[in-house]
């Protein structure tokens, strides 16, 4: 029986292996880090006292491969969120509060509600939405958004951020153009917010390895590909340090390993200018804040991009960071406390304990120019194909981008695999195999 190698164990690869497990293929995994996840991975915080995740990740209801992946691994009631698509703002420069929500279906019709809109919008102005979803695979958010309006401040800018992670003068329209279709331009159902019930990990790691156990793949971690014999049509070896893994014909390989890795195991492989920071800070309160279990807030006008409040912890996203990444660890927590404070209305509140992350090259550079190197599944190499967020899913670096590349390529590998096996099947049937139709001896 065909074995399907893995590399990568982030939710590309995992989603690739519950689908190849699924349908009763022998699998590997090898991940190079102690633990399973890539860039959504938890771990206890000593100085917390509590798990959190590396970052925060805000998942919407229509993630449609998402929550197939979620179904896969048993794990639907594990993301958690309101039925409401509400999004409430704070603007700390005027201390103005307001909540984005949506009506049901594709009529927007509160943009007529002055009592609804964003402050300081007009009816009119939602009308540049339009100019984004028409927009092209070369076009620019500067060239289409008027930069200088508050929907753009107060809507657009912190939405393109968090979404693209990349500057908004350089961010492509037509990857914000792809999420708003598959969200926001459905109307309320399919952008409610969601997050982990207790963490990433919890939720989108640790079923999908119970599953891959029980299914009997062999799950290799600290293992660290050295590098990969190729032929000029398939892989010979998957080589780590002193052992040398030989390929059989039948065998495939699905390289899910972040992009730079992928250009070390592949010479000459194109893929998208990486190095987009994201810097996370989380806060943990003396108590839990609210009685709903998870609350998003969306902050301008300060260094704060989005609060993400989960029981007594209330976690801070700077995305697009590159610059901030270079500042102190304890000047980035004293500046986000005082806006986390003030949009929280916790007045004087002493600064908690804390810790930050700066995620480094933590997606690509969401550019019009990124499409251009964002290679496909398929590859020359007849038993090798290639998963990741990266890759050309006409999404940007986000969990359901990762996890789509990550379907998209054991379908592509299970096609190939049964192709492989009928041809197999045809050659050694002594029927077929003989053109004059008499069986031979």
């Amino acid at each position: 029986m065909a074995r399907v190698h893995i590399i990568g164990g982030g939710l590309a690869g995992l989603a690739a292996a519950v689908r190849i497990a699924k349908a009763g293929h022998d699998l590997t995994l090898y991940e190079t880090a102690a633990r399973a996840g890539g860039r959504c991975r938890s771990f206890h915080d000593e100085k917390l006292g509590c798990v959190i995740d590396n970052g925060n990740h805000l998942m919407l209801s229509g993630n449609g491969s998402l929550y197939a992946y979620l179904d896969d691994i048993n794990a639907r009631d594990r993301l958690v969120g309101p039925d409401a698509a509400d999004f409430p703002f704070v603007d700390l420069e005027t201390d103005e509060r307001w909540t984005l929500s949506l009506n049901k279906g594709r009529w927007q019709g509160w943009v007529l509600d002055r009592n609804r809109r964003i402050p300081g919008t007009r009816a009119w102005d939602y009308l540049s939405a339009l100019r984004v979803l028409l927009a092209r695979r070369d076009d620019r958010i500067a060239n289409l958004l008027n930069q200088n309006s508050a929907l753009y401040h107060r809507l657009w800018e912190p939405l393109i951020v968090a979404v693209l992670n990349t500057d908004p003068d350089n961010a492509s329209a037509h990857l914000i153009r792809r999420v708003l279709l598959e969200s926001f331009a459905k109307g309320q159902a399919y952008c409610q917010p969601r997050m982990a019930r207790h963490s990433l990990a919890d939720t989108l790691v640790d079923p999908a390895l119970d599953l891959l156990e029980n299914a009997g793949a062999k799950l290799r971690f600290h293992s660290r590909i050295s590098h990969l014999d190729l032929s000029d049509s398939r892989i010979l070896a998957i080589n780590l340090g002193k052992e040398s893994i030989r390929l059989d014909p039948e065998d495939r390989v699905i390289l899910a390993t972040p992009p730079w890795i992928a250009q070390q195991l592949l010479d000459g492989l194109a893929t998208p200018e990486t190095g987009e920071t994201i810097v996370n800070v989380h806060f943990r309160m003396p108590t839990a804040l609210y009685e709903t279990p998870i609350r998003i807030i969306g902050l301008v006008g300060g260094l704060v991009q989005w609060i993400f409040v989960r029981g007594d912890v209330a976690s801070v996203t700077i995305s697009a960071a590159n610059k901030i990444s270079k500042i102190s660890a304890d000047d980035i927590a004293r500046t986000c406390w005082s806006e986390v404070a003030r949009a929280l209305e916790l007045g004087d509140s002493p600064l908690p304990a804390f810790r930050v992350i700066k995620e480094k090259r933590a997606t690509f550079s969401a550019t019009p120019d990124a499409a251009t190197n964002r290679p496909g599944a398929r590859t020359k190499w007849s038993n090798l194909t290639l998963a990741g967020d990266w890759t050309d899913t006409d999404l940007p670096s986000t969990i359901e981008g990762a996890i789509r590349s990550g379907h998209r390529a054991a379908t592509h590998c299970l096609s190939t695999i049964g192709r492989a096996m009928k041809a197999h099947a045809s050659d050694s049937n002594p029927i077929t195999n003989n053109r004059t139709g008499v069986m031979q001896s």
